[in-house]
């Protein structure tokens, strides 16, 4: 638990760090110019992909944590001792691996926008029909089936260990991988609200990340996340309106 708790301080550190870095003369918010975009750079745009994978590991850890630290105590009942801290790495290393290539697909997403001058200085939508997408889309995908379902299994830790146990270090592997793509399921979506306020709007950051956590693990979570649904859907239709 104290590992997780720095980890997920560290990170939020960075974040911070790299808020006032890119704001500075001659960051990479300087190229958002509207109207003016300019080429990334492969600096540039390694720094974009450290900015969503730190930004993922804030936003994802604290949700996450009752998860690995259940799989933690499994491992001290079902494990010998000299697997139990390859399993749990292994496990936890494939979680991430997931949202590293969410980040990926994120980094290059906002390279795309970016290159048709439909990002803001802020990194953030300038059309509103595109921010109105992003609002529509995820308000509508809190609303659908599929992430009822990947939701239950993120609320469940316990019942998601006893349908999907594996043994030994390959298992905790293809366990991290499948927990790490229910956790994507549950939450992708919410993360293109990033574009609506701001990439590096960090209040916002941490009201999604709290969001994710009180969605989990709330008695009433379901109804939270079609709540929220509706509320996403509305503000778009509003931001539509007013553009």
């Amino acid at each position: 638990m104290l590992l997780l708790s720095v980890l997920t301080l560290v990170a939020w550190v960075f974040l911070l760090g790299l808020a006032r870095r890119m704001a500075t003369p001659g960051g990479m918010l300087e190229m958002a110019m509207a109207g003016m975009p300019m080429p990334w750079t492969f600096r540039d745009a390694l720094l974009m992909f450290a900015m969503w994978s730190i930004m993922m590991l804030g936003m994802m850890l604290p949700s996450a944590t009752p998860m690995f630290l259940l799989y933690q105590h499994t491992l001290h009942q079902r494990l010998p001792a000299d697997q139990r801290n390859l399993a749990l790495l292994l496990f936890c290393g494939a979680y991430l691996l997931v949202w590293g290539g969410f980040s990926l697909a994120a980094t290059l997403l906002q390279w795309l926008l970016d290159q048709r001058a439909l990002l803001s200085l802020e990194m953030r939508s300038q059309k509103p029909w595109l921010g109105a997408a992003f609002l529509l889309g995820a308000g509508i995908y809190q609303l659908l089936p599929a992430k009822r379902a990947c939701l239950r299994h993120c609320q469940s830790p316990l019942q998601f260990l006893l349908a999907y146990w594996r043994p030994g270090p390959s298992g905790a592997w293809r366990m991290g991988l499948a927990h790490g793509l229910y956790c994507l399921g549950c939450c992708w979506a919410l993360m293109g609200v990033l574009f609506v306020v701001g990439l590096m709007n960090l209040l916002w950051v941490a009201l999604i990340g709290a969001y994710v956590l009180l969605e989990k693990y709330l008695p009433g979570g379901a109804w939270l996340s079609r709540m929220s649904g509706l509320m996403l859907v509305l503000w778009g239709f509003l931001l539509l309106h007013a553009g």
